[in-house]
C-alpha cells in the first residue's frame, strides 16, 4: 500500500492515477486521516509519499514513524533527506523510472527492518540457525517460495544442510500437514530407482510378490525431496521429466495413471550446468527443476555462525540422551579458522566426539583434535601443592610395599643408610615398618626424596630433563626441588 499525503490535490490525484496505471495500489489520505492510516500492523506497513502540509510538521511526522519509509515531493523538502527513513525525493514532472527505483528501495527498507525477517521465524524454522547475511538471505528465499508450489533446486557443497532447507520450505508451505518424503538418488541403484519412485504392481518383475507404493505416491499431498539429483541416471531423468510435465505417472508394470499432487524439491552438490555440457544431465529437466534456486552457503562462508551452530548441535545431542559440552572462546576462535571441507556435517561429528571425550565439561583449544588447533595457546598445566605430591608419594610407597621398593634401590643406594637398623627392619612387613619410638615422617620422606633425586641426577650427569623423566615429574618441578634441597652439581 502507498499512501499519498499532499494538500496539493491536483498533484496528489495525478500521482495516484499514475501509480495505479503501473499496477501499484495507491491512496490519497488527508492530514487528519494520516495518523490512523500510518498506524498499521507490522506485516502491513505502507510506503508514504509526503508533499505539502498545512497543519502537520514534516520532520515530526517522519520521525514519529521510523518503521515507515517516506518519499518526499518537491525541492523545498530536500533538507529532510538526512532523516534515516526518508528514502528519496520525487521531482516534478514525475519520472516512471525514478519512481519505480524509489519504490523498490522503500520495499527493501520494509523487508530489511531490524527483526523483521526473524519475527516468528524462531518457531517456524527448524534447525536453520545463524545470523550471518548469507543465512538470513536463505531464510528470506525459503519464506518467499514456500507460499507457492514452485519446484525448488537447492545447491551447495556436501554437508551444508540442504535437507534442512528443504524441510523448512515444506514446513512453511500449505503442504505442511502432508508428508515430507526424502529420497537419496545416489544411494539407490539405477535399476531400482524407477520402482522406488513410482512403485510397482504385483508380478511386474522377478521378486515383485506384491504391489508396492512408490515415493511419489507416499508423498501425495506433501513434498518429495530428491537429494543428489545429479546422480540420477539419464533414463530416469527422462521419466522424471515426464512426471513433472504431465503431473501423472504409472507404477512399474501398471497401466493406470496416478495423479501426482506433489511438490518436488531437488538438491545437488554437483554443477549441473557443466553436466549438461558433457551430456550427463538433461537440460530440459534442469530448467523444470531450477524454477527457484537456493544457494546454501558453505560453513567457511558463515564462520560467525559457529557459536550458534555449536549450541544447536549440542542441544540435539543432549535431546538424544547424550551429555552436554561447552566450548571456550579460544576454542571457538580456533574453529572459526578451520576450513571446514565437510561443512556442518563435519562440525556435527566434532561435537559428538567432544561429548564422548569430555561429557559435561568445557573444551579448550588443547582439548580439540590436532587438526582443529589453529591458535597457539599455552595449555594449562596445574601446579599441585607440595603437600599433596608428598601425600600421594607416600600412598604409592605403602600401597606397593617396601619390599619391592627396597629391591629397586639395592643397586643404587645403601639401604642401610636410608633405613637404619635401629629404625627399620629390612625383612619386616610394610605394616611393621614403624618403630616403637616413632619417626619424623617429613624428615624421613625428605631424606628419601633427596636420595632418589641425587641418584637420578648423577645417573644422567645432571641433565635435568632426563632425570625428571626417570623420576616421573616435570622439569620445572625437579628444578624447584633441586633449589629447595641445594642439589646442584657443586
Amino acid at each position: 500500500m502507498i499512501l499519498i499525503i499532499d494538500n496539493n490535490n491536483n498533484r496528489a490525484t495525478g500521482l495516484c492515477a499514475a501509480l495505479a496505471f503501473v499496477g501499484e495500489h495507491a491512496k490519497v489520505v488527508s492530514e487528519s486521516e494520516s495518523s490512523e492510516a500510518l498506524r498499521t500492523r507490522d506485516d502491513n506497513r505502507p510506503i508514504c509519499i509526503l508533499g505539502a502540509l498545512l497543519e502537520l510538521d514534516h520532520e515530526r511526522l517522519i520521525k514519529a514513524n521510523p518503521a515507515i519509509p517516506f518519499l518526499l515531493i518537491g525541492e523545498t523538502l530536500r533538507p529532510l533527506l538526512g532523516c534515516g527513513n526518508v528514502i528519496g525525493l520525487m521531482a516534478e514532472p514525475f519520472s516512471h523510472d525514478v519512481a519505480t527505483q524509489l519504490l523498490h528501495d522503500c520495499q527493501q527498507y520494509l523487508r530489511m527492518l531490524p527483526g523483521q525477517i526473524d519475527k516468528g521465524s524462531s518457531k517456524a524454522f527448524d534447525g536453520l540457525v545463524g545470523e550471518t547475511p548469507a543465512v538470513k538471505h536463505v531464510r528470506f528465499l525459503i519464506e518467499q517460495v514456500a507460499k507457492t508450489d514452485a519446484n525448488v533446486l537447492i545447491l551447495g557443497e556436501s554437508g551444508t544442510g540442504k535437507e534442512v532447507v528443504a524441510r523448512n520450505v515444506h514446513l512453511l508451505s500449505r503442504r505442511r500437514e502432508g508428508p515430507f518424503v526424502p529420497v537419496n538418488c545416489g544411494a539407490i541403484p539405477g535399476e531400482l530407482l524407477e520402482s522406488e519412485l513410482f512403485g510397482h504392481e504385483k508380478g511386474a518383475f522377478t521378486g515383485a510378490i506384491s504391489a508396492r507404493k512408490g515415493r511419489f505416491e507416499l508423498a501425495q499431498g506433501g513434498t518429495l525431496f530428491l537429494d543428489e539429483i545429479g546422480d540420477m541416471p539419464l533414463q530416469m531423468q527422462v521419466k522424471l521429466l515426464r512426471v513433472l510435465q504431465e503431473r501423472s505417472y504409472e507404477r512399474v508394470g501398471g497401466t493406470k495413471p496416478i495423479q501426482a499432487d506433489v511438490r518436488v524439491i531437488a538438491a545437488t552438490h554437483r554443477n549441473l550446468e557443466e553436466m549438461i555440457e558433457t551430456g550427463k544431465f538433461r537440460e530440459d529437466l534442469y530448467y523444470r527443476l531450477n524454477v527457484f534456486p537456493i544457494d546454501n552457503p558453505s560453513l567457511k562462508e558463515r564462520v560467525e555462525d559457529i557459536p550458534l551452530l555449536l549450541k544447536e548441535l549440542v542441544r540435539r545431542v543432549s535431546e538424544q540422551g547424550g551429555a552436554g559440552v561447552k566450548f571456550t572462546e579460544r576454542a571457538i576462535e580456533s574453529l572459526k579458522v578451520h576450513p571446514w571441507p565437510g561443512n556442518i556435517r563435519e562440525l556435527s561429528n566434532l561435537v559428538e566426539r567432544m561429548v564422548i571425550m569430555l561429557p559435561d565439561k568445557v573444551v579448550d583449544v588443547s582439548d580439540l583434535p590436532k587438526k582443529y588447533q589453529h591458535i597457539e595457546v599455552e595449555a594449562y598445566e596445574p601446579e599441585y601443592p607440595e603437600e599433596l605430591l608428598e601425600r600421594n608419594a607416600l600412598n604409592d610407597i605403602f600401597s606397593e610395599g617396601f619390599g619391592e621398593f627396597e629391591e629397586e634401590l639395592d643397586d643404587e643406594v645403601d639401604a642401610e643408610a636410608l633405613f637404619p637398623t635401629n629404625t627399620v627392619n629390612h625383612h619386616a612387613n610394610p605394616s611393621d615398618l614403624l618403630p616403637d619410638d616413632g619417626i619424623d615422617l617429613k624428615e624421613y620422606l625428605a631424606d628419601l626424596e633427596i636420595s632418589l633425586i641425587t641418584q637420578a641426577l648423577e645417573r644422567y650427569d645432571y641433565v635435568v630433563a632426563r632425570a625428571a623423566d626417570i623420576l616421573g615429574v616435570r622439569r620445572t618441578t625437579l628444578v624447584e626441588k633441586m633449589k629447595k634441597y641445594n642439589l646442584g652439581r657443586d
